[in-house]
């Protein structure tokens, strides 16, 4: 039976469906993780909820709360699969336009680290120049405005 809150054009929908194939590492009858096909390191999952959400703010919260449960289960086992300290989750949707949560045992510092932070090179970590006090309070009241 197809999930009417399917999209058909839809890269991880048709994966949902199995009409491409996937690495399942975990599935119920709300989220799906399987392997990334082009991991930042070996172990990298993406759980998606099975729904056709674009975007991780537009996930209903409890459908979030589920993949975020999931993610730390998966983190536990990374952790002690890949005798690491760290493990990345980030939802991203570049391009796969389906909410999808990385979940990535981290070796090294820049595993997942954006190239603001490499100014002085990958084995260096640049600290970002901190905004005013002024511009931080605005932008916290902005945020907070309902």
């Amino acid at each position: 039976m197809k999930n009417q809150h399917m999209n058909d054009s839809c890269l991880f929908c048709r994966i949902v469906a199995g009409e491409l194939p996937a690495h399942r590492v975990y599935e119920d009858d709300h989220i799906l993780a399987f392997l990334d096909l082009h991991p930042v390191r070996a172990g990298h999952v993406l759980v998606i909820p099975k729904s056709h959400h674009v975007w991780f703010e537009d996930l209903p919260e409890d459908l979030a709360t589920r993949i975020t449960g999931c993610a730390q289960r998966l983190a536990k086992r990374m952790k002690a699969l890949y005798a690491v300290e760290r493990i990345a989750m980030f939802y991203t949707g570049i391009h796969v336009h389906h909410a999808h949560a990385h979940v990535v045992p981290m070796h090294h510092v820049h595993d997942v680290t954006s190239q603001a932070y490499l100014l002085e090179g990958p084995e260096e970590y640049t600290m970002p120049p901190p905004l005013s006090d002024t511009e931080m309070e605005e932008i916290a009241r902005k945020l907070s405005a309902e």
